[in-house]
Formats: structure tokens, C-alpha cells, sequence
């Protein structure tokens, strides 16, 4: 299977050409946003970055800090339905083009992304290393005093692969293994 490679800021053409089960990878710049900064977003606080089109990565990484700057040391993603209560709101109020993390979202995350244009990637948990070997600089910090759960500016290149999990279709590949599997285990 061809992977195809995704440039930040996504464009709606980006999103809307993708199928679940496609194989992506990113260039640009990643940010990673978690439960605080989507906390501050959906309050009202506007971080100091244009988010349209951008690329959010539930994770908070493991990061030290050089004489060159900081180094992401693990980059893995977290589990994205426990941001589920606030994830309709943050992706209205920013116009961001996709998530990344693991484990997908709920039903009611799936049929607003679709709405919005917005998609699903699913970055394997476990490939923290994989991940942080992907960033070549972090370009900023924002809200630093929220330590791991600061919005993290990564510039990537090669950032996956990841697979489409959520389209804008709507199409949910968890839900359709899910139900693939409970079929085969009944026969």
C-alpha cells in the first residue's frame, strides 16, 4: 500500500481526497495539544499560533533541554476519547484538519468531524522512540507552565506512518473492525 505524504496546514482538499485505511505521513509541523490546553482553547484563551488547518497530537512529550534547544526524548501518543467531552469544541473553535493519537474517538467526535472536514490519524501506541526520532526541532512551547500538556510546536518530516482511522465520510475503522470482529466471532 502506497503511503501518501501530508503537508502542513492541511487544506480541505487534503482531508477530503483521504479514506479510512490510508496510509499518511506528515511534513510541517505537528502540535501537540492534551486536557489543559484543550481546557484553556474551549474557555476562551487563544494560544498564540493560527491553528487552521493544523495538526493536533494528543501527547505529552518527554522532552530535555540542550544547549541546542529542547530534544524530544518520547513522543508516544495518548488515549484520544478522554479528551471526547471537550474535542467538538476545540476542533469548532480552532479549524484544525486532523487529530492524531491513539485509540480513536466516540461516535458523536466522528459525525462532527465529518461535518467539519476534519480526520482521524492513529499513530501507534507504543512507538514513542519511533516518534520523537521523526521531530527535528521544536519551534515552540506555548504555556510552558503546563509542562507535557503545554501545546508543543514539533516541525516533523516523515512524521508516521499513521493510518486514516476517521474520514470525512465518516467512516470509523475501530468501529468497523469492531464490528467486523464480533461478526467473525459469532460464526
Amino acid at each position: 500500500m502506497r503511503v501518501k505524504k501530508l503537508t502542513t496546514p492541511l487544506k480541505k482538499t487534503d482531508t477530503e481526497s483521504l479514506r479510512c485505511g490510508d496510509l499518511v505521513t506528515i511534513d510541517g509541523w505537528v502540535i501537540t495539544a492534551r486536557d489543559k490546553a484543550y481546557a484553556r482553547v474551549i474557555s476562551g484563551e487563544k494560544p498564540p499560533i493560527d491553528l487552521q488547518g493544523a495538526v493536533i497530537y494528543h501527547c505529552g512529550p518527554l522532552a530535555r533541554q540542550t544547549a541546542r534547544g529542547w530534544r524530544i526524548i518520547s513522543a508516544g501518543p495518548t488515549t484520544s476519547a478522554r479528551l471526547d467531552p471537550m474535542q467538538i469544541s476545540f476542533i469548532k473553535s480552532t479549524g484544525i484538519g486532523a487529530l492524531i493519537g491513539k485509540g480513536g474517538v466516540g461516535d458523536d467526535v466522528v459525525k462532527e468531524m465529518a461535518q467539519l472536514g476534519c480526520i482521524y490519524l492513529a499513530f501507534p501506541g507504543g512507538a514513542g522512540a519511533l516518534a520523537a526520532s521523526q521531530v527535528k526541532k521544536v519551534e515552540k512551547i506555548i504555556w510552558k507552565e503546563l509542562g507535557p500538556e503545554a501545546i508543543w510546536v514539533l516541525r516533523v518530516r516523515d512524521f508516521g506512518p499513521m493510518v486514516v482511522a476517521v474520514d470525512t465520510q465518516g467512516n470509523n475503522l475501530f468501529k468497523r473492525t469492531h464490528q467486523r470482529s464480533r461478526l467473525m466471532s459469532e460464526k
